[in-house]
Formats: C-alpha cells, sequence, structure tokens
C-alpha cells in the first residue's frame, strides 16, 4: 500500500483543515487507518485511529471533540477534519496503514505516507 497524504496548510486559530491521505492498492480496506503528527524537536504521536471496517475509531486525549477521523474504502481515502486548531496542533501530519487495532506505536504501523504540514498561527 503507497499512501499520500495532503491538505496541510496554514490556518489562523481556530480554524480547520481537512487532510486526506489516498492510498493505492486493493487492499486499503483491510488496513487500520492511523494518524500521526510530529512537531519540531518532538517524537512522533499519535492522533486518532479508524478500524479497517470503519466501525470503531479512537482519538488521542488532545483532539477528543475537535478532530474526526473518517475513511472511504470505495474511494482508497481516510481523512482527518481537524477543527478549533491550535497553535500546539501544529506540525507534520503523516497517514500510516496497520493491522493491529490498538497498538499506536509508529513501529508498530505497516505503511506510512510522505507528511503534510500544518500550520496554526496564534
Amino acid at each position: 500500500v503507497q499512501l499520500q497524504a495532503s491538505g496541510g496548510g496554514l490556518v489562523q486559530a481556530g480554524g480547520s483543515l481537512r487532510l486526506s491521505c489516498a492510498a493505492s492498492g486493493r487492499t486499503f480496506s483491510s488496513y487500520n487507518m492511523i494518524w500521526f503528527r510530529q512537531a519540531p524537536g518532538k517524537e512522533r504521536e499519535f492522533v486518532a485511529a479508524i478500524h479497517w471496517s470503519g466501525g470503531s475509531t479512537y482519538y488521542a486525549d488532545f483532539v477528543k471533540g475537535r478532530f474526526t477521523i473518517s475513511r472511504d474504502n470505495a474511494k482508497n481515502t481516510a481523512y482527518l477534519q481537524m477543527n478549533s486548531l491550535k497553535p500546539e496542533d501544529s506540525g507534520i501530519y503523516y497517514c500510516a496503514a496497520g493491522t493491529r487495532w490498538f497498538d499506536w506505536l509508529p513501529v508498530a504501523q505497516d505503511y506510512w505516507g510522505q507528511g503534510t504540514l500544518v500550520t496554526v498561527s496564534s
């Protein structure tokens, strides 16, 4: 599976962005999709995940109520809708594909996209 993340940009605090992760290959629907982010000088951290079936989602506490993860298996695409953005949400956002639900460590994921930069100004 090859992943291509897009949708990042510059937004003011309180604004919204929608990230997309387009996948190639016919096995997209077999993978859980996970979003991570990495701020300068910090480790990559888990943001949100959606089960391969679309039936379950999981969020990091710091995005609950603000971000929504979704997927469209017919389009081989996962999304991350980000609302009420804060300056501390800035960083490079990566999408990843994995097979182990509740295993959110970056090393546990099988495939990675190249990342898309999100900058939230105060």
